[in-house]
């Protein structure tokens, strides 16, 4: 029997205020409450709410024939908790029904794997803290920030205690391999590889309500055929939460489309399973993934965070901040400089044009990438300033603004 992984990325950042460079010394609200709770209130209204409400009512209806999966961030829990009170209540629902399962991650949905290996365990471990605290459960299944993945990082996991790991079932890893089995890590004992079907994600996530495309419209029928052609025992369909009601509006029918969904899938005698039950599975395989991979752009690496010197630029300096901060023990600086961990501050920067650029663009608060990046560099100085204050030792970030090109960077 072939077997669907229904699972959704749930994220929002703090998102930062504008920050000139004269307000470093004089000011220390970086984040903008304002911005942030018009957000959540919106996506919440569009997506958050009416699609816990749907799922809710799929699981009273399939009962076990129905099941999902996420991962929450910190960031976004917080901003439940705060801003959309109703979000984290079904969200809850949700988990008592046992039909829904809670993956691991870091808390703050940084790249903190790249370059601190503390602040990643620290990050995750804060994260499973809350999961287990508002959900009751203690995640077995691991999902870094943005699917990046390599060997290295599932032997990290492994040694962390998780049983298995999401990536994205990327073509130039794969080959001609097929990601619709389970997978063992390279360089790990037995640590279980998800992979993501991209081609069958995207086809909901991002094409759904594209009129261009020569498969439009989407209809149930013709994608639990899909589905059934597909070769392998499992399909793993990954994507963002907010596809439903943010990224494909209410009136593409994609909320239709996820209510008819079960009924089809199920007749077609495909069964749901969460990512934990698939542990039980044999290891088609071993897959060798020696450089970083990701589920972002064409290129599925690190270029949509770390592509350009402004980015990496950007990425160095927050965590060369990361020692003195955690050495004066001051928990709303290291806070502040966790927030600025999460990796869409770096997505912001990105300067990628033609088909990924317009996606970046969307999704990007700035006018333009050094805009973000100028704002982020402020706050940093700002930081540096308050450690100061702090009386530990420090030397200020050298990055003369006025150096950087007007023009795009690759």
């Amino acid at each position: 029997m072939k077997k669907v992984c229904l699972y959704f990325q749930v994220h929002q950042p703090y998102r930062l205020g504008k920050y000139k460079v004269f307000d470093i010394g004089n000011k220390s609200n970086y984040f903008d409450d304002k911005k942030n709770k018009e957000v959540m209130e919106k996506v919440a209204k569009k997506c958050y709410i009416p699609t816990n409400k749907l799922l809710l009512s799929l699981i009273k209806k399939y009962k076990d024939k129905f099941k999902v999966s996420f991962s929450v961030t910190g960031v976004v829990l917080e901003q439940f908790e705060k801003y959309a009170p109703k979000v984290l209540e079904l969200f809850k629902e949700l988990a008592k029904t046992g039909n829904v399962e809670f993956l691991s991650e870091t808390y703050y949905h940084s790249l903190s794997y790249l370059y601190s290996k503390e602040e990643f365990e620290e990050q995750v471990r804060m994260h499973r803290k809350k999961i287990k605290k508002l959900f009751g459960q203690k995640p077995k299944i691991f999902r870094n920030t943005e699917l990046i993945f390599n060997n290295e990082l599932a032997n990290y996991v492994e040694r962390m205690g998780y049983k298995g790991i999401l990536a994205e079932g990327a073509d130039h890893i794969l080959d001609w391999k097929s990601p619709n089995y389970v997978y063992k890590a390279k360089t790990t004992k037995k640590l279980k590889l998800l992979l993501k079907n991209y081609k069958l994600s995207d086809d909901i996530a991002f094409r759904f309500s594209q009129r261009s495309w020569k498969d439009h419209p989407l209809t149930v029928e013709k994608f639990v055929h899909w589905i059934n052609k597909s070769p392998g025992e499992i399909v793993n369909l990954f994507m963002d939460y907010e596809t439903f009601g943010e990224h494909q509006w209410e009136d593409t029918g994609i909320f239709q489309f996820l209510e008819k969904f079960p009924d089809e899938l199920i007749s077609n005698g495909i069964e749901f399973v969460t990512p934990s039950a698939l542990l039980k599975h044999e290891s088609k395989d071993e897959i060798d993934m020696h450089s970083f991979v990701s589920w972002a752009d064409v290129e599925r690496d690190l270029s949509a965070w770390l592509g350009n010197k402004i980015q990496v630029s950007a990425a160095e300096e927050l965590y060369k901040l990361e020692k003195k901060i955690k050495e004066i023990n001051d928990p709303a600086l290291l806070e502040d400089w966790r927030k600025l961990t999460t990796s869409d501050h770096f997505y912001y920067m990105c300067t990628k044009w033609f088909n990924d650029g317009d996606v970046h663009k969307y999704f990007n608060p700035y006018d333009t990438p050094y805009e973000a990046f100028i704002t982020f560099i402020n706050i940093l100085n700002d930081m540096v300033y308050r450690i100061k204050n702090k009386e530990v030792e420090t030397k200020p970030i050298k990055v003369p603004i006025t150096e950087f090109p007007s023009k795009t960077l690759k």
